[in-house]
């Protein structure tokens, strides 16, 4: 299963109430965290997923185990637009024709329901711990949802004796390659 913040159970309950009590819980847990809501209303895929994309958050996906769905939700924020303060980017649409290693290091939910195929996943709050697992000869594209996170892990990277890290921009909001899931 797919590891989330905190979970929420709305099983039994129609709509509006799942949707009621996602917004709650949402207000409860820090930006960038992921909800986890347990229902058995159908049509809750549908109303959630427009409630998470008009009120900012990013909804992530469904997984659905016999009566109950899973809903994955990460809270949003008011990330700025990307800022270029890492001064070595590629751009998206190049990376596949790259031979470099793809580091994504969105949180773990949001790789799991969908990755360019052959990235690595390592998430930004767990990245300074798990340095040797990369190469600092080889040449890594860090890419996140935003450019944000990336930009942040790229000057990281750099700081830590990488040479070449490239920033993703614009990040995978724009991917339009086929992804790959892993739940």
């Amino acid at each position: 299963m797919i590891q989330a913040n905190q979970q929420l159970d709305a099983k039994g309950l129609a709509c509006p109430m799942p949707i009621v009590k996602t917004k709650k819980a949402m207000n409860d847990i820090d930006e960038g965290h992921v909800l986890e809501v347990q229902a058995t209303d159908k049509g809750s895929t549908a109303d959630l997923q427009a409630w998470a994309t008009t009120v900012g958050h990013q909804y992530l996906g469904t997984v659905e185990e016999g009566e109950v769905l899973y809903h994955y939700i990460r809270k949003g924020s008011d990330e700025p637009e990307v800022e270029k303060s890492f001064e070595h980017t590629v751009s998206l649409e190049t990376i596949e024709s790259r031979e470099g290693l793809i580091l994504d290091v969105r949180e773990a939910a949001e790789y799991a329901f969908g990755h360019i195929e052959g990235a690595k996943s390592i998430p930004m709050g767990e990245l300074e711990f798990r340095l040797e697992e990369l190469d600092k000869e080889e040449e890594i594209l860090v890419i996140c949802r935003t450019g944000k996170r990336s930009d942040l892990a790229a000057q990281l990277l750099a700081k830590k004796g990488f040479k070449k890290v490239y920033n993703v921009l614009p990040g995978m909001n724009e991917w339009n390659g086929k992804k790959t899931k892993t739940l």
